[in-house]
């Protein structure tokens, strides 16, 4: 069997959440909006519960969890949906930063379209964007911050605590793009100052096709977004259209069951890496994110000599690995992650990502260094 080494673009499904969303689509099968009946209230409790379990994830309030498709449909809502705000306040300045995944960049670029500024941070060489630097950018008129958690590409974890920090004392809203990092690295997404989170079940070990932005309360107000999309009022309004329970459930279990194992899941993905560092040492691999401060279970990296299109082809039957993000890897540009850190072009063109999970399949890395090898030849 092909080992899977591409958990950043989804995980597999956990056996107890897969059961869970099979029962709720097959037995228990009730609309949440459905109040007349006890198959919609068993619906509706189903969803109260998962609530729960997400919020308590990162110490928010139940009420606080707006379910989206994914974390793509969280960033558009956090970003987009505060258009009018900006425009109603003349607060149309916004900081985010060159390494951001598509679904930021992209809404991003709408609102600029619309006359609002945008400054992208670069990051440093390791990948990881100087807190001082991103709050140099921050002005009287700034709206937003929006920064990730965790690159999807090259692992490194960003300074949300330091930003937050330093938005003490301003009115700018924080957003962090946690897709990556949910459910596996959670304290620092605690923190109260973060006023949007977007989320990702199937980042976590729950189903595709759905996610969540929470949205914290500042005292008695919620943040003023507006919705993208009108008609039926579910979500409280910001995100209408009959809820998809089983997912909703599973997306909470998932949830619950990753914060209990965060800490022996970590381990294992922990060991996982220094036996991959182990058997590829003889290919010499240049790795890209030279920081301690990564995810344990991505790294990016390149061998010197060896295209990276041609090591993948080499391993096909060992590992399925990837050279991005899924949401590109269609394209065959180069990393825009990459790109932004300085990196060589040689390294560039040769960048692969590796990403597993805790019971990730076994590869012979030993042999993996030998076909490397055998290209430079």
């Amino acid at each position: 069997m092909l080992a899977y080494w591409d958990s950043s673009a989804t995980t597999p499904v956990d056996r107890e959440v897969a059961a869970l969303v099979l029962e709720l689509m097959t037995e228990e099968f009730g609309n949440a909006g459905s109040r007349t009946h006890e198959a919609g209230n068993a619906a509706k409790r189903s969803v109260a519960q998962a609530r729960e379990r997400i919020a308590g994830t990162v110490a928010a309030d139940p009420s606080e969890v707006l379910f989206t498709s994914g974390a793509t449909e969280a960033n558009n809502l956090a970003l987009l949906g505060m258009a009018r705000h900006g425009e109603a306040t003349g607060r149309r300045h916004i900081v985010s930063t060159l390494i951001e995944h598509k679904a930021v960049l992209e809404p991003l670029q709408r609102l600029e379209e619309q006359g609002f500024k945008i400054d992208l941070v670069p990051p440093e060489a390791d990948g990881r964007v100087a807190p001082d630097r991103l709050l140099d950018r921050v002005r009287e008129d700034t709206l937003l911050v929006s920064l990730m958690h965790a690159n999807n590409e090259t692992g490194v974890l960003q300074p949300i605590g330091e930003i937050a920090t330093g938005l003490t004392e301003h009115d700018a809203y924080l957003h962090v793009d946690a897709a990556q990092s949910f459910g596996k690295l959670n304290e620092p997404l605690q923190n109260p100052r973060i006023d949007f989170i977007s989320t990702s079940a199937h980042k976590v070990f729950g189903p595709k096709g759905i996610g969540a932005l929470i949205a914290r309360r500042r005292g008695w107000d919620r943040p003023p977004l507006t919705p993208l999309m009108v008609g039926g009022g579910q979500e409280r309004g910001l995100r209408p259209g009959t809820l998809p329970v089983p997912l909703v459930a599973g997306f909470g279990l998932a949830a619950q069951l990753a914060s209990k194992a965060a800490t022996s899941r970590r381990r294992q993905v922990e060991g996982i890496r220094a036996h991959l560092f182990e058997g590829l040492a003889s290919a010499h691999p240049v790795i890209h994110s030279q920081t301690a401060e990564t995810l344990p279970h991505i790294v990016n990296l390149s061998f010197a000599g060896a295209d990276g299109e041609a090591v993948m082809v080499a391993w096909r039957d060992l590992v399925a690995i990837s050279n991005g993000s899924a949401c590109t890897s269609a394209s065959y540009q180069p990393s825009h992650v990459l790109t932004a850190m300085g990196l060589p072009d040689e390294q560039i063109r040769g960048a692969l990502r590796l990403s597993w999970w805790h019971e990730a399949e076994a590869v012979d890395w030993v042999e993996a260094a030998q076909r490397v090898n055998g290209l430079r030849n």
